[in-house]
Parts: C-alpha cells; structure tokens; sequence
C-alpha cells in the first residue's frame, strides 16, 4: 500500500466527521432529501432502515430529490400544532423527474429527511405532474429561517435574506 493511501485511510478512520461533511456543501444550514421506497433484497450498503406507519421498511440511501433541486417553497403551521409543513416548488428538470419517479412507484411511500432527520413519509397515489413537494410535519421554525437564506418563497424572486 501506497503511503498517500495510507495516510488517507488513517485520516478518515481518526476522523469521521470529514466524511459526513464531504457529502454537502459547507454552509448548507438547511438540506432537504427524498428518498423512495426501496425493497429488502436491495444491496444493504444502498438502504436504510425506518420505522414508519407501524412497521418497519427499507429507503434507499440515494435520494431522488435534494435541496438543490427546489426553486421556491411555502411554510405552512402542521395540523398537529408541532411545528410547520412546507410546500416545495420543483425546479423544471426535478419536475420531470417528479412525473417519472411518481408514475414508476405508485403505492410505495417516499420519506423526507431534513438535516439529516426523518420528518415524513408520504405514500405516493397517483403521478405527481404538478412539481411540488409537500413535507406535511416536523420542519421547525430555525429551519425554515434558515431555507429563507438559500431558497425564494414561492411567488418571490430571491431568498429573503
């Protein structure tokens, strides 16, 4: 073994917090993912484990959607009074997407991570040709602020600050 090599796994063995970070963008304060369904027999390096809706299933790891896809969002208060929902404005290739990725995996169910935590599952009805997202719960009010500085409101022309 080559000692660059080497000096590159010792590096990343005594620290892992560079890893994690390699995979964002410095300054990201507020990422959003979605990720679909996957299926049990899927290579277990490419799935994860969520309880969700009384049982547990498989999400792939991939997303299908990130933060660098959402043109414009919307808050919105949660029903359950915990914090807010937003709707996600797609940007015009993730909207195509977003017709694609709906009309293959009707009735199987997409989860939303936001900063790396499992917010909301949705199961996924009929093809969504509209562009938009919707996370329903579990967004607080720091990140919605913190969205505010990296994506428009719907309707606005540039992130509020």
């Amino acid at each position: 073994m080559t000692l660059p090599r080497l000096l590159a796994i010792v590096l990343l063995t005594l620290c892992p917090g560079l890893v994690a970070h390699a995979g964002g963008k410095k300054g990201e304060n507020a990422g959003i993912s979605f990720h679909m369904q996957g299926d049990p027999s899927d290579n277990p390096k490419m799935i994860f484990e969520q309880f969700n809706h009384g049982k547990n299933m498989v999400f792939r790891r991939n997303p299908e959607f990130m933060t660098k896809d959402i043109a414009a969002f919307k808050p919105f208060p949660s029903e359950d009074g915990q914090g807010f929902g937003v709707v996600l404005q797609l940007k015009p290739n993730a909207r195509n997407r977003l017709v694609a990725v709906t009309n293959a995996n009707v009735n199987r169910w997409m989860l939303a991570v936001v900063n790396g935590r499992r917010v909301d599952a949705v199961m996924i009805d009929k093809q969504v040709d509209d562009g938009h997202l919707v996370i329903w719960k579990g967004i607080g009010a720091a990140e919605i602020d913190a969205f505010d500085t990296q994506v428009p409101r719907i309707g606005e022309a540039k992130p509020r600050r």
